[in-house]
C-alpha cells in the first residue's frame, strides 16, 4: 500500500505506508493499493475511510472492486464517485491471501504475434471523494509505479523549472491516471497496424501460399476484443462527464476555473478513448477486407489456370478428331494410301493448330493477367 500526501499549490507530495488518521490542512490524499491488499485490509480501510471522509464504502461498491473480471463502468453515491477501468495487462494473475502484495505472473495461452499477447486487461477502480482518492489496482501495477514515481518527480527543481503542475484534486488525478491507461491503449494500436500492414502484405502478394491462418483469427478476436473494452471504457466516462454537470456550482473563481479544467480533462480522455476504438474498427475493417482480397485474388488465379487449360483443350480437340478418324479400322479411306496423303494432313492440322491459336489470342484467351 502506498499513501501520497499531495499540495498542488506549494507542489509538494510526501509519501507513507501507512493508513492516515486525519486528513492534511491543505491538499488531498491518495491511497493507492493493490485488490489482494484491499481484500485483506478492508477494515482497517473502511475504518479510516470513515475518520477521514465520515462515510464507508457500499458493501455493492466493494465487491465491484475485488471483482477481478467487472467491466468498465461508472457509479455513485451522495458521498463519492467510483469509477472502474480496464488496464492493459501482460497476463497477471492476482495472488494469494497469504502474500497480497507480490504479483503472479502465468504464460498466456494466446497465440500469435507477441502483440497479441498484450491485449489481455485488468480492471483498476477509483473512489473518488472531496479529499481523498482510493485507488485499487492489480497486483503489480505498473501504472501506480509510474505515475507514482511521476509524482514525486514533479517536485524536483527541474520539474519546478519547467512548469510541471501537480494535481489539484482527487478528480483531477484519477483523470490523470486515466489517461496514462488510454496512452498504453494508443501505443498498442500503433503495434497492431504494423501487424496487420505485414500480413495485409503477405495475403495480396503474388504466388504467396499464406498459411497463418489461426494468427489472423486471433487478431480479429482479439480486435473484437479490445473493441468491446473500449466500448465501455467510452460509456463509463461518459457516464462520469454527465455527473459533472450535476454537481453543485462552484462558490469561488478559483473553484469554477478547476471545475472547467476538469471538465476539458475529462473530454480530453473521452477525445482518446473515441480514437482508439475508431482505430481499432478501421483495422477490424482492413483485417476482413485483406482476408477477402485474397481469397478473391486466389480464385482469379484459379480462374486464369482454367481458361488457359481450356483454351489448350480447345486447341488440341480437333486434332485428336482427326489422328482419330484416320485410325479407324476400315479398309478404304480418303487419302490414306496416297504417298502424299499424310503431309497434306499434316499440314492442315499445323494449320488448324495456327488458325484456333490465332483466334483465341485475339480474343486474349491466352494473354498473361496482369499484376
Amino acid at each position: 500500500m502506498r499513501v501520497f500526501t499531495l499540495n498542488a499549490s506549494s507542489l509538494g507530495v510526501t509519501e507513507s505506508d501507512t493508513l492516515p488518521v486525519e486528513l492534511p490542512l491543505k491538499g488531498f490524499l491518495w491511497i493507492a493499493c493493490a485488490r489482494r491488499e484491499f481484500e485483506v485490509m478492508q477494515a482497517p480501510l473502511q475504518t479510516a475511510l470513515n475518520k477521514l471522509c465520515g462515510t464507508q464504502l457500499v458493501d455493492l461498491h466493494v465487491s465491484d472492486l475485488l471483482n477481478n473480471q467487472l467491466p468498465s463502468h461508472y457509479d455513485y453515491t451522495s458521498q463519492y464517485d467510483m469509477l472502474v477501468f480496464r488496464r492493459l495487462a501482460a497476463g497477471q494473475l492476482e495472488t494469494d491471501l497469504a502474500h497480497p502484495g507480490e504479483p503472479l505472473h502465468q504464460p498466456t495461452r494466446r497465440s500469435g504475434p507477441p502483440v497479441l499477447k498484450r491485449i489481455d486487461t485488468s480492471p483498476v477502480g477509483f473512489v473518488v471523494f472531496d479529499r481523498v482518492l482510493l485507488t485499487v489496482h492489480p497486483a503489480g501495477c505498473a501504472v501506480r509505479e509510474a505515475y507514482a514515481l511521476r509524482l514525486l518527480n514533479a517536485t524536483s527543481p527541474e520539474a519546478r523549472a519547467n512548469g510541471v503542475k501537480l494535481p489539484a484534486s482527487p478528480a483531477d488525478l484519477m483523470l490523470r491516471i486515466v489517461n496514462q491507461m488510454v496512452d498504453g491503449y494508443l501505443d498498442l494500436r500503433r503495434e497492431l497496424t504494423r501487424q496487420m500492414d505485414h500480413w495485409q502484405s503477405e495475403l495480396l502478394k503474388p504466388g504467396s501460399r499464406f498459411t497463418n491462418w489461426s494468427s489472423v483469427l486471433d487478431a480479429r478476436l482479439a480486435l473484437h476484443q479490445l473493441d468491446e473494452i473500449c466500448e465501455d471504457q467510452r460509456a463509463a466516462l461518459q457516464d462520469w462527464i454527465d455527473s459533472i454537470e450535476t454537481w453543485p456550482d462552484a462558490v469561488t473563481p478559483v473553484a469554477q476555473r478547476e471545475r472547467e479544467l476538469l471538465k476539458v480533462r475529462s473530454r480530453d480522455v473521452l477525445e482518446h478513448i473515441e480514437r482508439v476504438v475508431h482505430h481499432v474498427r478501421r483495422m477490424e475493417q482492413s483485417a476482413e477486407t485483406a482476408v477477402q482480397m485474397h481469397f478473391s485474388a486466389q480464385s482469379h488465379r484459379t480462374n486464369d489456370i482454367m481458361r488457359t487449360l481450356t483454351a489448350l483443350t480447345a486447341v488440341f480437340l480437333p486434332l485428336n478428331l482427326i489422328t482419330g478418324f484416320f485410325g479407324m479400322n476400315f479398309e478404304f479411306l480418303p487419302i490414306i494410301h496416297s504417298p502424299s496423303g499424310f503431309w497434306w494432313t499434316f499440314g492442315f492440322m499445323v494449320l488448324l493448330v495456327v488458325v484456333v491459336v490465332s483466334v483465341f489470342w485475339r480474343k486474349r484467351y491466352l494473354a498473361r493477367a496482369s499484376r
